[in-house]
């Protein structure tokens, strides 16, 4: 009896199947859109823990929203993630926050740890070799800490520091669609304008059978069988969140009507294949 179970059981294989699942780690709150918004508008990112805050009365808090309630904080410096120059252990700035369930300002636990996207205040380092204020880059640029939300936070800024990071688009600068040598044929150039004036372009290329693929060339060479942007990343983010969501005809000037009509349906594929630019919150303004 025992032999035969032995051999039911060659090397205890079915001991180490039974052994329980690491558990998966959770997943940042919010989209990569989200917090690529805001480390591209922050010089400063940091981690801190909130020191003290008090909830400031109307009289003090102009221009806050509506079912919001403007605070004054002061956290102590954790890490810092971002930022060019110093900054002190203790730092203060002014954040808005939605209200409870009962419509009171939330409560701010003390030592409860947050991320700050933000920019040092002028002159408030007078005296100090150390930046002890900063503004927020949104009214709400305050984000409940978690090692998710850290890990793609730094994935985002690894991406921006790197030489020949893609620039954000801002629009489409002209580009044009001709037909091929067989019929069915054809090949769309869309060049993009962009915050640096870096050339940022699009290829969508159809084959005699209908089919289609496209590039995105970041740099001065349109290379048609460059890889398609990966989703989550900042290329994607760029693309995604920046190209209109209709294109332009008017920008494809001395193309026929026909050709434009094709340019569409090409840049159509393009918004397919990117996907929605998800957000959970608004990005900063300015």
């Amino acid at each position: 009896m025992i032999a035969g179970l032995l051999a039911l059981t060659p090397g205890f294989a079915g001991v180490s199947a039974m052994q329980p699942t690491p558990p998966t780690a959770a997943a940042s709150p919010y989209s990569y859109a989200d917090i690529a918004d805001l480390a591209t508008a922050a010089p400063i990112a940091l981690h801190a823990r909130i020191h003290s805050a008090v909830a400031l009365k109307a009289a003090q808090a102009p221009g806050v929203g509506a079912g919001q309630s403007r605070f004054y904080v002061e956290a102590d410096v954790v890490s810092l993630i971002r930022g060019a120059g110093p900054l002190a252990s203790r730092i203060s700035y002014l954040v808005d926050l939605p209200l409870d369930a009962k419509g009171k300002p939330q409560k701010l636990k003390k030592k409860a740890p947050v991320l700050l996207f933000a920019r040092p205040v002028a002159g408030a380092a007078a005296g100090s070799n150390s930046t002890s204020s900063v503004r927020l880059v949104a009214p709400d640029a305050q984000l409940p800490w978690d090692a998710a939300t850290e890990a793609q936070l730094r994935a985002v800024l690894t991406e921006l520091v790197k030489p020949g990071a893609p620039p954000a688009i801002t629009g489409i600068a002209n580009g044009f669609h001709v037909p091929g040598t067989l019929p069915g044929e054809g090949e769309t150039q869309l060049f993009l304008n962009t915050s640096t004036g870096e050339p940022v372009s699009l290829t969508i290329l159809t084959a005699a059978d209908g089919s289609r693929r496209w590039a995105a060339a970041f740099g001065e060479i349109v290379d048609g069988s460059a890889a398609v942007p990966a989703r989550g990343t900042l290329a994607w983010y760029r693309l995604a969140c920046g190209l209109p969501r209709q294109l332009p005809l008017n920008k494809l000037a001395g193309t026929a009507p026909e050709d434009r009509r094709k340019a569409a349906s090409d840049y159509g594929i393009v918004l397919g294949a990117l996907g929605q630019c998800t957000r959970t919150r608004k990005p900063p303004v300015g």
